[in-house]
């Protein structure tokens, strides 16, 4: 089939979606209406990429056919510029529109729960695990993305020995899934008198937000404790067991939340964590294999794997997984993490392309 061929079926499908997301019945049920919003969006960008390259085609043969007419200088003269631009362009269009037909995972567009975990280092792991917080902050906040804080376990010098919080937004975890793994330090403790360089090092999770429909859980298999909730928020914080701790006794799973005052609203975010802790679970277990079958570089699977340090003295940040080395560490850690993301999805894509039978 050719690429016009394909790109054809899409633009019958888009028409369709365009006409049903307009239908009223679809409006009042909002699920399928968010569903097919999405595939809207998503096809969108297919179509205009598609009449772009049309148009290109189009452009192209209009040029030939004056070059073989020959009858006036000044056109044919401008239509073999015309004629180069297209050339030009055409294998870039024909690329860029193979890595959008590469079939999407399904929990790309899911939105997430990251935890942070201070691992090797001490206070130092703590302060680190502090800072990826902060990073990971200003990067959603630049995308537009909503943060909110579900559970903190405070360093006790700053930062995190644990934080958990909840991103919602577009194609979330599509964007965040490779930042899971082991995140190492290399800089100079504020304790250090002598100058020497210290390694710590944080784990980051990054789990899809899993849907009811996605996990069924049988609260009869689910141990719940009250206690009071610890840090900041007020005389009744230490004094009403507002903080919910679920434990998930068939697989020993344990979530908490003592974020929120009211403690119906800790029990719901602590299930929605226990939710997504089952969910990714099994998705880890799937990355796994599917990362086996295409020797993946950049798995998302691997949660022990050390996938990037960050070098201050030497102001670097190098992801291990696909050998980038990018020498502004300050910028990364203020949020400016997109540079990476790009390139771990490239290579993700790369990959997908090479296995995949879009053409």
């Amino acid at each position: 089939m050719s690429m016009l061929d394909r790109l054809q079926f899409i633009k019958q499908r888009f028409d369709e979606v365009s006409d049903l997301v307009i239908q009223p019945d679809i409006i009042a049920d909002q699920k399928r209406y968010v569903q097919l919003n999405k595939e809207y969006k998503d096809l969108k960008a297919l179509v205009d990429k598609r009449d772009e390259y049309v148009k290109v085609m189009g452009n192209l043969e209009e040029a030939q056919e004056i070059i073989a007419d020959g009858s006036d200088a000044e056109m044919v003269e401008m239509a073999k510029m015309e004629l180069d631009e297209a050339k030009q362009r055409l294998p870039q269009l024909e690329e860029e529109i193979k890595f959008m037909l590469i079939p999407k995972d399904p929990e790309d567009a899911k939105n997430v729960m990251v935890e942070i975990r201070a691992g090797t280092g001490g206070d130092e792991a703590s302060l680190f695990a502090g800072d990826l917080y902060r990073m990971y902050s200003r990067y959603c906040e630049n995308k537009g993305w909503r943060t909110s804080v579900v559970d903190v376990s405070e360093g006790t010098s700053g930062g995190y020995k644990e934080v958990i919080f909840e991103v919602t937004g577009e194609d979330v975890y599509g964007t965040l899934k490779f930042e899971a793994g082991v995140h190492r330090v290399q800089r100079v403790p504020q304790t250090e008198t002598q100058g020497r360089i210290h390694t710590s090092a944080a784990t980051v999770m990054v789990l899809p937000e899993a849907e009811e429909f996605d996990v069924q859980i049988d609260m009869n298999d689910v141990r719940i404790d009250l206690f009071c909730s610890s840090g900041p928020g007020g005389q009744s914080v230490n004094t009403t067991k507002s903080a919910v701790r679920m434990t998930h006794i068939p697989t020993g799973l344990v979530a908490q939340c003592q974020d929120e005052k009211s403690q119906h609203k800790n029990k719901d975010k602590a299930l929605q964590v226990l939710r997504s802790r089952l969910y990714e679970m099994e998705l880890a277990k799937k990355q796994e294999e599917d990362a086996k079958k295409r020797n993946s570089q950049v798995s998302s699977g691997d949660r022990s794997a050390k996938i990037r340090t960050y070098n201050y003295p030497q102001g670097r940040v190098t992801d291990h997984r696909i050998g980038l080395t990018i020498y502004d560490l300050d910028g990364v850690m203020n949020g400016n993490v997109q540079k990476l993301i790009d390139e771990l999805q490239l290579v993700n894509n790369t990959e997908k392309l090479k296995e995949s039978d879009v053409f």
